[in-house]
């Protein structure tokens, strides 16, 4: 069984594309009608994700820690007790490509790390664009991490101990003691997904938290940017402070 686990915190408006997407992947002849299973954790939430998510099939888990890492973990921990061979992450805020699951499988690592790319800029300026175009490596041996594009067998997920408790960079440290532990990572570009550029992103040091440093250093982007800009910095610092 290959497992899907997705984290989400107040994710209504996006979890269904999300869960819709991967269970499109699911589907790809190349997979050979092996099972898939979708693990939604709801972390702290208190709109309808969980029963959007349910509707569409998903199994849904709750915890209540608002932290990225533990939520993470608790929808591995399910999932290897289900007797999932694949552990495959991705994030609420993004689609998954209709091949993405069988492109993890054909890399045959022990782990892969994904790409990532962004189709909707609403609220950022165009030097912002630009700078991820310029800086963004799509190609493989591209190095990048991200916690919405990323698999990991089963025995070697089990035998560094899996994500830490991390409200930020678990994925980060996951694949950094995996190396350590010698598994084999593929850097792939095959493993392609779209995600959300906002920049009230939940995690104070992720993706989000790099645009809005990118727009701090390049400019001021538009008022509404701005707003969401300025609310992140204030939730980042609560949540860093905690």
């Amino acid at each position: 069984m290959l497992a899907v686990i997705i984290p989400a915190h107040n994710e209504a408006e996006l979890i269904g594309p999300c869960v819709r997407s991967i269970i499109v992947a699911s589907h790809h002849p190349d997979l050979l009608d092996e099972e898939v299973s979708i693990f939604v954790v709801m972390d702290s939430c208190t709109d309808g994700t969980g029963l959007i998510a349910a509707q569409l099939g998903a199994q849904v888990l709750s915890v209540e820690r608002r932290n990225v890492g533990a939520a993470r973990a608790t929808g591995a921990q399910m999932a290897l007790a289900q007797g999932a061979r694949w552990l495959a992450f991705s994030d609420a805020d993004t689609t998954v490509a209709e091949d993405w699951l069988v492109q993890q499988i054909h890399c045959r690592t022990d782990v892969v790390c994904g790409v990532i790319c962004v189709e909707n800029w609403a609220g950022l300026s165009v030097a912002v664009q630009q700078d991820f175009s310029r800086t963004y490596r799509h190609r493989d041996g591209h190095g990048h991490i991200h916690g919405a594009n990323l698999g990991v067998s089963a025995a070697a997920y089990v035998a560094v101990g899996g994500f830490r408790s991390l409200v930020s960079n678990e994925d980060v440290a996951l694949v950094e003691a995996l190396i350590a532990a010698n598994a084999s990572v593929a850097w792939s570009a095959a493993t392609r997904v779209v995600t959300s550029a906002r920049l009230d992103s939940r995690s104070p040091q992720g993706f989000g938290a790099t645009l809005r440093a990118v727009s701090l250093r390049l400019g001021k982007p538009d008022e509404a940017a701005n707003d969401a800009l300025s609310q992140s910095c204030e939730r980042d610092a609560a949540v860093i402070s905690e």
